[in-house]
Order: structure tokens, then sequence, then C-alpha cells
């Protein structure tokens, strides 16, 4: 269970940073940073995988009411397939931290390294199960990608974005089969490729 341990072994405000969107064939990247108040931090905070997609939508709104500031950074499709996916996160990562108004002195970043930043950083294995801040990070990111994938959804009916978010779930590679990939498939994916490449494959 996340806890505040991290953050009060670190001096002045602590920024929490996490993404989502990282494994999927197709949709953006969204990178959340949060500083959150220690007097105010709202009750149930986890891992956005540990909690249902209706308790996050729910902490989301009380985390942005409670936090001292947060920000939420988009990664395009067209930013993931140009810069690659690692490199599209830290750079979503950087935007996130220095989005933050008042600004962090120290981020807890998910992950097992950090982006390049004006601060000092601490990479957290596991943080977003670790560290209330990093898992608060984590339920923006996550309701903020959820929230486009949803959208796109209505575009995009046929992949049936509003249950796999992007994902490569079977009914969603049987759609790509049959209809070809969206403008919000990440071309650079394998996933993508190797289909795209099959006989009576419709063209992007």
């Amino acid at each position: 269970m996340a806890d505040f341990s991290f953050e009060t072994t670190l001096n002045g405000r602590i920024c929490g940073v996490d993404e989502a969107g990282r494994g999927p064939c197709a949709g953006p990247l969204c990178v959340a940073a949060v500083i959150l108040d220690p007097a105010r931090i709202p009750d149930g905070i986890d891992d956005s995988k540990a909690l249902t997609e209706k308790r996050r939508f729910e902490l989301e709104p009380l985390i942005k009411e409670a936090a001292i500031c947060w920000s939420v950074i988009t990664m395009s499709v067209e930013e993931i397939d140009c810069l690659n996916i690692l490199a599209a996160t830290m750079e979503g990562m950087k935007r996130a931290v220095e989005a933050l108004i008042p600004c962090a002195d120290h981020a807890l970043i998910d992950g097992n390294r950090c982006p390049k930043l004006d601060i000092p950083s601490t990479a957290v294995v596991g943080g977003d199960a670790r560290s209330l801040s990093i898992a608060a990070a984590s339920i923006l990111a996550k309701t903020a990608r959820d929230r486009i994938m949803i959208e796109m959804d209505i575009t995009y009916p046929v992949y049936g974005f509003k249950k796999h978010k992007g994902y490569q779930a079977g009914a969603h590679l049987e759609a790509l089969r049959l209809h070809g990939p969206s403008p919000i498939h990440r071309t650079s994916w394998a996933t993508i490729r190797d289909l795209s490449r099959e006989p009576g494959i419709p063209a992007e």
C-alpha cells in the first residue's frame, strides 16, 4: 500500500510523477505530476492499476482539489512515433514537472530512470504502489488517458477503444485485421507494422 514515507525523507515540495499509455499500440501517452498537501491527502489513493475505473474517476477531482498543484501532459502519437516511447516518456515527465506552479524541489519518478530535470529526482521502481505522490500522479495520468480513449471510441467505433483503451486485446487485433490502422494507431509499433503488411489489410 502506498504511503508518504519517501516524501518525508526529503525537503521542500515533493512531486510524484507517473505515466499511462506506454504499452498500447494506439492513442497518446499521458504523464502527470502532483505535489500533495501532506495535511489534505484524500483517502483511498493507491496505484491506479489496483483501483477500478470508477474509483479512479472518483478520486481524480479529490486529488486535483486537495493537491498543492498538479499537471497532466499529453504526448501525441506523432511524438511517440518520432521520438520512440522511452524518449517520449522522459520528455513528457520533464514537461509535467516543469508545468507545476509552484515548482517542485524534488521529483519522485515511477520506474528505474529519471528524465533530465533542473531539480533533484529519485527513480522509484514500483513507485505507484509505494509513494502516495506517485500513486496520485498515476491516477491523474490514467483518468486523463482513459477519457481520451473513450472519446476516440466515438470517432473510431470499429476498434472498441472504450473497452481496451488501445491495448493489444484480441478484439482490437481482430478489428485491425479487418479495418487496418486508424490515424491514432502508433505506426512505429511492430503490431501495427506487421498487421499492415498482411495481405488484404487496408492501408491507413
